[in-house]
């Protein structure tokens, strides 16, 4: 067996406090929105510790702490919120921990379609291996386009693609994609049937991501 150096454990400690740390920024930076799933632990009593549902009026209902408005908030402010409704609860205040569980990623809806044309107009722009105009047939879902696109560079935010569309009226609608989700079978947007004139982006993965 090999017994690894004091300076290589070390090297191995420091790695992972950089990834925490990472996690605890991008956690910081995001805000809430209705639709999202937040994991709530009180250490000072297990029984409050939940997963909730952001409302569609964006507030999470709390036993102890009643509605606590969630939407547009980071992580940070509603858990300093939900100590401070818990307080009178306890002795001291209690020791409170909010993170995201699961981001909202809502379900694309295609536009009517009078006629299907023989092939249609899809882009793709980014961290991929053939950016360009793609040609495909109607019908053609996202993943089956993932698949056809030439793959994603190392540099893909692979959790983060969007697609945008453009109505007849010319207003843009942009929907998130997460592909890992997607692989995975847990999004339904995989099964979303792509329109004339798409355009799939795929932005570059920030430093911690």
């Amino acid at each position: 067996m090999t017994i690894s150096s004091p300076g290589r454990l070390f090297g191995l400690l420091l790695a992972c406090l950089g990834l925490m740390a990472g996690s605890a920024v991008a956690q910081d930076l995001y805000r809430v929105q209705a639709g999202d799933t937040l994991r709530i632990e009180v250490i000072e009593d297990p029984s409050l510790n939940r997963s909730v549902l952001v409302a569609p009026d964006g507030r999470i209902n709390i036993p102890l702490a009643g509605f606590i408005v969630a939407e547009g908030r980071p992580v940070g402010a509603i858990q300093n919120d939900l100590a401070l409704r818990l307080e009178e609860n306890f002795a001291v205040t209690p020791n409170v921990f909010v993170a995201v569980e699961r981001v909202f990623e809502p379900r694309i809806e295609p536009p009517a379609q009078p006629a299907a044309p023989r092939t249609i107009d899809v882009y793709v722009l980014g961290e991929v291996g053939a950016p360009g105009l793609k040609t495909v047939a109607p019908g053609t879902t996202v993943l089956q386009f993932f698949a056809q696109m030439g793959g994603f560079t190392r540099f893909a935010a692979t959790k983060r693609v969007q697609l945008r569309r453009t109505d007849a009226s010319g207003t843009e609608t942009i929907y998130p994609l997460n592909y890992d989700a997607i692989e995975a079978g847990t999004s339904p947007n995989g099964a979303a049937v792509l329109v004339d004139g798409d355009v799939i982006m795929v932005p570059q993965r920030r430093l911690f991501e």
